[in-house]
């Protein structure tokens, strides 16, 4: 796939470090990504295109928020400094629907709120700290 070209790629265990410290190093939780179980992790840094491919598609329930995330094997998109976009592989579940996610944004400047962006142009925001890892 010409997107992943020039990709820096780490599998398994080191996949999953790397992939949280990415996602550290560009203002996000690591707590967004609450899976062990990383085949592959990868990022383009001159486009700012990365992956994640976990073993099977799983679902997390944030407590905090209440809201349930449904993670599809493969998640892709671009990522910048407190902003990821035209993501793909990333739901929230609903009682009668599941939303996909585009978008997510950190506020900057912090305000302690993390912003989800549905494809249909349905925002909310929640605080950063509900994506603790340690909840």
């Amino acid at each position: 796939m010409a997107e992943k070209e020039g990709a820096e790629i780490k599998k398994g265990a080191e996949g999953l470090k790397w992939a949280i410290s990415l996602y550290e190093e560009f203002g996000f939780p690591a707590g967004l990504m609450p899976f062990t179980n990383v085949v592959e992790a990868g990022l383009v840094r001159s486009t700012g295109y990365w992956w994640v491919t976990i073993k099977k598609k799983m679902e997390h329930k944030f407590k905090k928020i209440g809201r349930l995330i449904v993670y599809d094997r493969e998640m892709s998109g671009y990522i910048k400094k407190n902003r990821l976009w035209k993501l793909n592989g990333v739901k929230a579940k609903e009682p009668l629907f599941s939303a996909a996610i585009s978008e997510i944004t950190v506020d900057d400047p912090p305000t302690g709120n993390i912003r989800f962006k549905s494809i249909w142009g349905i925002t909310l925001a929640y605080p950063i700290d509900a994506f603790d890892p340690n909840q």
